[in-house]
């Protein structure tokens, strides 16, 4: 049987002193500080790596529309999303056309596949030699250039603080992801 005493000390013992409460406010502190920077490291890698798995998604898809259509397919940088642009760099953003004339530029008789935007949050794209301008594929899916060389490279990457992230096209025209231990500037 209970008393009025032994009640009274039930309903002190169900909540938390102010001592308990500020000790683990502090300690859920200290685990976001900790927590907090790691956490923007991760999510800055993760738009990186997404940055490079969906320039290789471009690169295969450009192939793949060339085989599908029986025609060159070109992707290249562009700045205003309508015409290549050799003046600009591969984070302007690039647009994937269908090259029926082979000449390089967008004709008007020439469908533009798709276009792509600027990626954002710091992120470039340096691009070696052969790809620097350009990717085409030929109607086997093979990347060629425009003269009918062989045509493959790198594609770099990166968003400072990161380690950067190279994109090679290999000589059968197939794209891949080649993580690297080199830090972004």
């Amino acid at each position: 049987m209970r008393t009025a005493n032994g009640q009274e000390r039930a309903a002190q013992r169900r909540g938390f002193s102010i001592v308990e409460l500020m000790l683990a406010l502090a300690i859920l502190a200290l685990l976001l500080a900790f927590a907090a920077p790691s956490y923007a490291r991760w999510i800055a890698g993760r738009r990186l790596a997404n940055h490079a798995e969906f320039l290789v998604e471009s690169l295969n898809a450009a192939r793949s529309e060339a085989i599908k259509r029986g025609v060159r397919v070109n992707l290249c940088k562009s700045r205003d999303r309508r015409q290549c642009d050799d003046g600009a760099s591969w984070e302007s953003g690039w647009i994937m056309f269908a090259d029926e004339n082979r000449d390089g530029r967008v004709g008007s008789a020439e469908s533009v596949i798709r276009v792509e935007g600027p990626p954002g949050s710091g992120i470039t794209i340096a691009a070696n030699l052969p790809v620097a301008d350009y990717v085409s594929y030929t109607s086997f899916g093979f990347a060629r250039a425009l003269n009918g060389a062989l045509q493959m490279g790198t594609f770099v990457v990166c968003m400072p603080g990161q380690t950067a992230i190279n994109v090679v096209l290999a000589n059968s025209g197939r794209a891949r992801i080649d993580r690297t231990a080199r830090r972004c500037d």
